[in-house]
């Protein structure tokens, strides 16, 4: 006999059209009467996943959590899915899913005993192939999904999907919603029926959804009769797992690649959230390795409590509304809110890490100020480094007090630069010099003070209309009267066509999700360079100023300062051009008030036949190149395998593009209405009153541009984009000199494979690290732990995930599973 699978269950966006208190209550009287009709009727089965929801449930209404505890025990109510919540599944990092999964397993086991094998995200839009090795890991064998709402690459809705390194799970897109109006589920039932008489083994979803409700007494009445009625189908109250054992059965087809696009507005909507996303995931994950660092070698208790509280922010900001920018402005500000309190509490655990770590460090000899920089990532880090510090006392004198730092008595490239400070003294200083950091350690530099007649003043000059930046290694050629870089040349190639990094005003509407395209290709015009009155009055001064001018010029980089407008928006672009290397770096700050328009900007590289490549959750996906809209995480690439040339682009907080005949355009920002849904053929938004726009005002960006061959930019771009986002962190202290002196921690001996996390156990007293290949070529590395005697050689396949136990009194190194059971 046929068998249909009906899973009830109540879609319940924490946040979306409205804020998460009202999302609270509507989670406490959904699960109230879906634990009724549980009880009512016999075979009844509800489903529902999502720990935030639980929590509430936990935490509001006490006695109704004991009656879902025991209704799961008699089996009739089913924990689904496992996660935190239905994230947004293409933007967080590979660690991001792994901690939704973990946390989420770990309080489903905790509370109730169970831990599913199919994961499910109904409505998030769109899903990231590196999912797959992840959930394998995790122990899921099947995956449960909606969006996108059509792709004709799949080969059918049941399909087997496969991930990077080899991995796959069984995979169900879903049909016709997940969702059915009061009254209407019998109906949604009898036309899958009829419209697929030839399916053994088929899958309904039901309940009211949205806003929750879930089952109705009418609907269950219904489904009980047509069970009756239907000699011809077994139909079942179900789970998805009792799904995916039947789907068994059956040969599936593969299909290996991303769950994509849809709703490509979501990858810029609401650019805030996503950037203040990244910087807490930076800074949380940073932190972790800090502490693990500090509280093995005895120098801190490790704040686990803390730590979960930063993650549980962290988690609940990368909601599939919340992330990609679909819900109302109070959510939004309650988001920031929340993600501020993640980042507060992540920066005062890392400042108690950074000072239990800089034990040891000898006290500061006379008229000389020590700064201190912890590199936690396993690798030496070469690059330049910033610090601010105060002069012992104030300098009232017509001279400049020129710092100069050190390292062991060596001195190093190193200019001053504009402190943040705006008193018009000299006493504060901020010091930029170049420098190489031990591995997983802290590296001591030592500034003293030079008096001058006065500031050095820049050197470089503008030139035939053009500044013209060159070093050995690299020519940067600015164009006086565009104030856009013209040339770039590493190696003696030049990777770009002129114009670049254009600020591009696209043509746009009020829709934040953009339903209805996948393409933003109708340009409304550009940003133009200011004139010298309007730049004066633009940059506050008084009187006229130069739209383009050297700003910082010393030992270690040439800053070039552009300012441009559009209507009634304005940019400050920033370029730092770097005396030793290749790798510039490009600051943006936008000032917008524009309206149901997009932002772009244009990177025009001379490799017209390449491929658009970008960093996805553990992996690296083959992008669009037809100018459709396209997500990646930290970094995209132009690749020419014919020319062997490569350029990258590292950003610390967008995640959306498009590329087309060698032209890069990253989405800066879109400035559509809040949570405005086009339905039929009525207006997006009501048109008789005001009606905010989001992102409107100051918003910030960098990036950094870099090219050469293309083999040696595949294996170095990762770990570059991720010591950008985690940057190595640098404070001015005066240490006691007390302690002993400590060594590298942990390190990775090769130049590629990545380390994911460093953090101690969810139970127990050991310690984990995961492992990341980034290339898809594979490779090994040695793990060195000295402290504890650890030395172990681990091999990697192309784009494999590995996890290891870290047990500190035993001093072994050994393998684990992903969600450390």
């Amino acid at each position: 006999m046929k068998r249909l699978h009906l899973l009830s269950n109540a879609h319940l966006d924490p946040v979306w059209q409205w804020e998460w208190e009202e999302g609270a209550a509507a989670a406490v009287s959904t699960f109230r009467a879906a634990a009724e009709f549980c009880e009512e009727y016999d075979g009844y089965i509800f489903n529902h996943n999502e720990v935030i929801l639980y929590k509430w449930i936990e935490e509001y209404e006490p006695g109704l959590f004991k009656r879902i505890q025991r209704l799961v025990q008699e089996g009739k109510w089913n924990i689904m899915g496992g996660w935190y919540l239905q994230p947004d599944c293409n933007m967080l990092s590979g660690e991001s899913f792994v901690r939704q999964i973990l946390l989420g397993k770990a309080y489903f086991k905790e509370k109730f005993g169970k831990e599913p094998t199919t994961a499910i995200n109904f409505d998030s839009f769109g899903h990231t192939r590196g999912l797959v090795q992840i959930l394998e890991q995790a122990g899921y064998d099947s995956y449960l999904f909606m969006r996108p709402d059509e792709m004709e690459e799949l080969p059918a809705i049941d399909f087997i999907w496969e991930g990077y390194n080899g991995s796959k799970v069984m995979a169900h897109k879903v049909q016709g919603g997940y969702n059915t109006l009061m009254g209407k589920t019998r109906d949604k039932i009898e036309q899958w029926l009829a419209g697929h008489p030839e399916e053994e083994t088929s899958l309904v979803l039901w309940g009211v959804g949205n806003h929750g409700g879930g089952p109705s007494r009418i609907d269950l009445e219904q489904i009980r009769l047509l069970m009756q009625e239907r000699a011809d189908y077994e139909i079942i109250h179900s789970t998805p797992e009792r799904y995916f054992e039947d789907l068994r059965k059956k040969e599936l087809p593969a299909f290996a690649g991303d769950l994509n696009p849809r709703f490509v507005g979501c990858y810029t909507s609401m650019i805030r959230i996503k950037q203040k996303h990244r910087q807490l995931e930076n800074e949380f994950f940073m932190t972790e390795k800090m502490l693990s660092t500090a509280a093995l070698q005895g120098l801190l208790s490790y704040p686990a409590n803390e730590l979960h509280e930063a993650l549980c922010d962290l988690l609940t900001a990368q909601f599939h509304d919340i992330l990609p920018g679909s819900s109302i402005q109070p959510a939004e500000e309650a988001s920031l809110r929340l993600i501020d309190h993640g980042l507060e509490i992540a920066a005062r655990l890392k400042a108690r890490a950074f000072f239990a770590l800089a034990t040891g460090q000898p006290k500061a000899a006379l008229k000389e100020y020590p700064i201190l920089i912890y590199n936690p990532h396993p690798f030496p880090v070469k690059g330049i480094f910033e610090c601010e510090f105060m002069l012992e006392d104030q300098n009232w004198k017509e001279e400049f007090s020129m710092p100069l730092v050190y390292q062991n008595g060596e001195l190093l490239p190193c200019q001053p630069e504009k402190e943040r400070s705006n008193l018009n003294l000299d006493w504060r200083k901020r010091v930029v010099f170049a420098a190489e950091l031990a591995p997983s350690s802290m590296s001591r530099f030592d500034c003293r003070i030079e008096m001058l007649a006065a500031k050095p003043l820049p050197e470089l000059k503008e030139q035939g209309g053009c500044y013209t930046f060159e070093t050995a290694e690299l020519r940067v050629v600015i164009n006086a009267q565009t104030g856009l870089l013209d040339e770039y040349v590493a190696g003696n190639v030049s990777f770009l066509r002129p114009n670049a990094f254009a600020a591009l005003v696209m043509k746009d509407n009020e829709d934040p999700w953009r339903m209805d395209t996948n393409i933003f290709d109708q340009m409304e015009g550009s940003f133009s360079l200011m004139s010298p009155e309007e730049s004066g009055r633009f940059s506050g001064v008084n009187g006229s100023l130069p739209a383009v001018r050297v700003i910082e010029d010393g030992a270690v980089r040439t800053v070039i300062e552009a300012v441009f407008q559009y209507g009634g928006s304005s940019i400050c672009q920033v370029y730092k051009l770097p005396k030793r290397g290749t790798e510039v770096e490009i600051e943006l700050r936008v000032y917008w008030n524009e309206k149901d328009k997009m932002l772009k900007l244009s990177i025009p590289t001379s490799l017209e036949q390449g491929d658009f490549f970008g960093q996805t959750a553990f992996g690296v996906n083959p992008l669009d190149r037809e100018g459709n809209e396209t997500v990646s995480q930290k970094w995209i690439s132009v690749e020419d395998a014919a020319q062997n040339l490569a350029v990258t682009c590292l950003n610390n907080g967008i995640y959306g593009s498009d590329f087309r005949q060698g032209e890069m355009r990253l989405s800066l920002l879109r400035s559509a209405g809040y949570c405005a849904h086009p339905i039929g053929e009525r207006p997006i938004m009501v048109q008789d009153r005001f009606q905010p726009r989001m992102d409107q005002g100051e918003r910030s960006y960098t990036f950094w541009l870099n090219a050469g061959e293309l083999a040696d930019r595949r294996q170095k771009v990762d770990r570059e984009s991720l010591l950008h986002n985690e940057q190595p962190y640098a404070l001015s202290f005066f240490p006691s000199g007390e302690g002993e002196s400590l060594d590298s921690f942990l390190t990775l001996e090769d130049d590629v494979i990545q380390l994911s996390a460093f953090k101690k156990e969810e139970q127990g007293e050991g310690y984990v690290i995961r492992l990341f290949e980034p290339t898809g070529l594979g490779g090994s590395t040695t793990v060195s732990i000295p402290k504890l005697g650890i030395r172990e050689e681990v091999s990697l396949n192309g784009f494999e995930v590995k996890t290891f136990r870290i047990a500190p009194e035993s001093g072994t190194l050994e393998e684990a599973s992903l969600c450390e059971g």
